[in-house]
């Protein structure tokens, strides 16, 4: 009778987490099927267009400082989110690049997120900003190459 006893709360355990998985499938196909707009506010269609969209900075604050910080000095705790103030790493702008649409350690790839002048308009600020003065542009083209 123990043992019994002893599998109900795995039994609910299972049952819960399969429930959650269903919700959250039914949640993830409701949202691609809903809409193809860009989670960070821009219009995928209008922005592939000419880009309209928040700039970099406005990009950088909604989706990058929550890890990265509003400074770009990175954080510790949790994880490890490495400093992007003062990183001799941007100099060229392929490497910030790569990570953004492919995505590198721990960091996921945002190539799904972002249209490519998103992407260029993040990297872009990033690479002047948080003193770094790497001020060669990096443009939704080059984006585009690492899709």
């Amino acid at each position: 009778m123990t043992g019994i006893m002893n599998s109900k709360p795995i039994l609910g355990i299972i049952i819960g987490g399969l429930a959650l998985t269903a919700a959250m499938a039914a949640t993830a196909g409701a949202q691609s099927a809903a809409s193809t707009a860009s989670p960070v506010g821009a219009d995928a269609d209008a922005a592939a267009s000419e880009f309209h969209g928040p700039t970099g900075e406005q990009l950088y604050m909604r989706v990058c400082a929550a890890c990265h910080m509003p400074d770009g000095k990175g954080a510790e705790g949790a994880g490890f989110y490495p400093a992007l103030a003062d990183n001799p790493r941007l100099a060229s702008g392929g490497y910030p690049a790569y990570v953004i649409m492919k995505g590198m350690n721990g960091m996921p790839p945002m190539s799904d997120m972002l249209t490519d002048e998103q992407a260029a308009a993040v990297v872009t600020y990033v690479r002047t900003s948080f003193g770094n003065n790497y001020p060669q542009p990096v443009t939704a083209a080059e984006m585009a190459s690492l899709r």
